[in-house]
């Protein structure tokens, strides 16, 4: 049996042959006292302490390989997926821009006053010189440090629109001063980055977005809000079938005779128009800004034609109301009474028409799905990747573990002789 070197080997009976031995790769012996024991019965056995330990590091070792085989298959499946996708994502840009540079929209008075409101909202955030709503516009402007706040989305007054001046003023007096000149960021390390403190709990001011400020000369003080939309509850329900707005799926209010109230005009949050920019953007759980960042803001806020219409439907009413000549209801039984609110900062008008066709907007849905599917590629690679070089590694403390095995067992080493002929010239040669 290989793996035992018999000292009663029948030698050939043949002139001038030599036998010797040959060591085996994966056969030791660990201990003097084994080795005399095995030459007392006439052969050496290698005892289980010694062959099983090498054995079970051997086998751990293939175990590892086939796992290290198993990742590096892995990372090459998605890397070829994630070379579709990045290929699909260019076709999708160049018909973008095919679209963009053969369809330049008129500009008719509307149209003009519908980007003058924008310039006028924009102007007004400036206004508040010391926030950071206006160190944001500020900074958008200074393409070298825009960079450092590539998380920020924007600033709630400029993310949403709707289409009537009247309604424009109640929400933003509805949503107050401190929530329209709210940051919008991405992701928890996005705003993270934009303060950061030293050991004390005090501000470092010579980072973030306190530092930038500092950089352009506008420097930033006081508190202010920032609304992180992986982190909000987003709206659960279905959204309105072929709405192109996506706008939310919610029943309609019903009196205690089953009837929707009179003058009820719809809900806040599907009153908000969301440029087809901003419009396909989606969380990493598919969530849209309406489905989070305006559903936060608004929830089922009702809005009404007039006030008195409002009061009839109290009965419906369970998280606020407005009607368009001014009547606010903050919450269930939370009247808001007295002269509206001078408030400059307001949302945008929009003729709530799209500018770009119909196939373009479709285009750019699609294309923002790919990118989303495209990052939680990246994930999937860099997590293989992880998994990969954590079984590298310990393939090579294996690896290292069984070379010093076989170091230290194999001056015990006794495998079957090898008969060797010598040659009448004195060379020897295998049989």
């Amino acid at each position: 049996m290989e793996g035992h070197c018999h000292l009663n080997y029948p030698t050939p009976i043949r002139p001038a042959v030599l036998s010797v031995c040959v060591p085996s790769a994966m056969n030791y012996a660990d201990s003097s006292n084994a080795a005399n024991h095995g030459a007392e019965n006439g052969t050496f056995s290698q005892p289980e302490s010694v062959v099983n330990p090498s054995k079970k590091i051997e086998n751990d070792m293939k175990l590892l390989g086939k796992k290290i085989k198993q990742h590096d298959e892995n990372i090459k499946f998605l890397r070829t997926h994630k070379n579709v996708l990045d290929d699909e994502i260019t076709d999708k840009q160049v018909t973008l821009g095919k679209y963009h540079s053969s369809t330049a929209p008129k500009i008719e008075e509307g149209d003009l006053s519908r980007m003058q409101s924008e310039e006028a909202t924009i102007g007004n955030i400036m206004k508040h010189e010391k926030t950071a709503a206006a160190l944001f516009c500020q900074l958008k402007r200074h393409r070298n440090q825009a960079a450092h706040i590539k998380d920020v989305l924007g600033v709630v007054a400029t993310l949403g629109k709707v289409n009537d001046d009247n309604l424009s003023w109640l929400l933003s007096e509805y949503l107050g001063l401190d929530n329209m000149l709210s940051l919008v960021c991405i992701t928890y390390d996005g705003i993270k980055a934009l303060v950061t403190y030293d050991k004390s709990g005090s501000i470092n001011k010579s980072s973030g977005l306190y530092g930038l400020g500092t950089a352009i000369g506008q420097p930033l003080e006081g508190r202010f809000n920032v609304f992180c939309l992986e982190n909000l509850r987003p709206y659960v329900g279905d959204l309105m079938p072929n709405d192109p707005q996506k706008r939310l799926d919610l029943s309609k209010p019903r009196l205690p005779n089953g009837e929707t109230p009179s003058g009820f005009l719809g809900f806040a949050v599907n009153m908000i128009h969301i440029d087809d920019v901003n419009l396909f953007y989606l969380t990493n759980d598919g969530n849209g800004l309406r489905e989070t960042l305006f559903y936060t803001l608004f929830s089922r806020l009702q809005v009404y034609k007039t006030r008195a219409e409002m009061v009839q439907a109290l009965p419906c009413i369970y998280d606020g109301a407005v009607s368009l000549d001014g009547g606010i209801i903050k919450g269930n039984g939370v009247y808001s009474l007295g002269t509206r609110e001078e408030i400059d900062v307001k949302f945008p008008i929009t003729s709530g028409v799209s500018y770009l066709p119909e196939a373009c907007i479709e285009v750019e849905k699609e294309m923002k799905e790919l990118k989303w599917k495209r990052e939680r590629m990246m994930e999937d690679i860099q997590r293989e990747e992880a998994l990969l070089s954590h079984v590298k590694y310990s393939f090579e403390v294996k690896k290292q573990e069984f070379l010093g095995f076989m170091a230290q067992s194999s001056p015990y080493t006794m495998p079957y002789p090898v008969p060797v002929q010598v040659t009448p010239k004195g060379k020897s040669t295998p049989r």
